[in-house]
């Protein structure tokens, strides 16, 4: 196994007892990623300590790392990465959900939302909404805290200033929809919790283990660990496992030789790239 663990999270901008955050801690060695163990985090506070908690992992986590180019620009914010990064969270929650309805207000029916070129790829929303998926409000909460703990971010920062928390952005449906499709494999809302669901989830969780995504990774899972994923019908855990299982296909890269973590080349800096996309 390598010796820089591996960290993936499913991470909400408002956590709690019901619904924490997840992290998935893991490693890789050769081809295959080995789930460790799942952690709970019910708050920001915690979860931030939790990341904190080793010196060295490389991470992919399920929330934006950048804005719109040109929402950014029509707003006349910052176009340096880190500046706008510290405007954006020096914001209030209302004062984001303005500026943005102000900006979708201006524009006609159908093109409301400005788009980061990751998005057509990946099949992301756009990180600028502020509800279903509230996503930008997940940007204003989880970016400080990476910034907090020192955690780097390549394609947006050049790689003189990594550190040793390497941070990626990762979206679990990317990967999710190789196994499914189209179809759901999680509901917060316990009535959607059907049998359905929960063979989604054992039908992703078998194309991981099997190593037969694009990633060319295998998952080792336990026994015990198989259960507690399968029958999490909030989808959370597994959420978190296929976050791990986007920053080991990085860090398989960059053991092969890519300079980026698997990043694309023209990435760019002021809006981020969603890893495997």
């Amino acid at each position: 196994m390598t010796d820089t663990p591996l960290l993936g999270c499913d991470f909400s901008s408002a956590p709690s007892r019901r619904k924490p955050n997840i992290l998935a801690w893991g490693g890789l060695r050769g081809s295959v990623v080995s789930l460790e163990r799942l952690e709970a985090c019910p708050t920001l506070p915690l979860t931030a300590q939790a990341w904190a908690s080793r010196e060295r992992w490389v991470g992919g986590f399920d929330l934006p790392f950048g804005l719109p180019r040109e929402l950014v620009e029509t707003l006349r914010w910052p176009t340096e990465w880190s500046a706008l990064m510290t405007h954006y969270t020096g914001l209030s929650r209302v004062e984001i959900r303005d500026a943005f309805a102000g900006f979708c207000n201006a524009r006609p029916v159908g093109g409301k939302f400005a788009h980061r070129q990751t998005d057509t790829p990946a099949g992301s929303s756009p990180s600028m909404k502020w509800v279903n998926p509230p996503v930008a409000f997940m940007l204003h909460a989880g970016i400080p805290l990476l910034r907090g703990i020192g955690a780097c971010f390549p394609g947006i920062q050049p790689s003189h200033g990594w550190t040793n928390r390497v941070a990626l952005e990762a979206y679990p449906w990317l990967l999710a929809r190789e196994a499914i499709g189209k179809r759901s494999y999680k509901s917060d809302d316990v009535a959607k919790q059907d049998a359905e669901r929960l063979l989604a989830r054992k039908d992703i969780i078998t194309v991981l283990e099997a190593g037969t995504s694009r990633l060319n990774l295998r998952l080792r899972l336990t026994h015990a660990q198989r259960d507690a994923i399968t029958h999490d019908g909030k989808g959370d855990a597994l959420d978190a496992v296929l976050c791990l299982m986007q920053a080991a296909w990085a860090l398989a890269q960059q053991h092969n030789g890519h300079p980026c973590f698997g990043l694309p080349d023209h990435v760019d800096p002021l809006e981020g790239w969603i890893v495997t996309a």
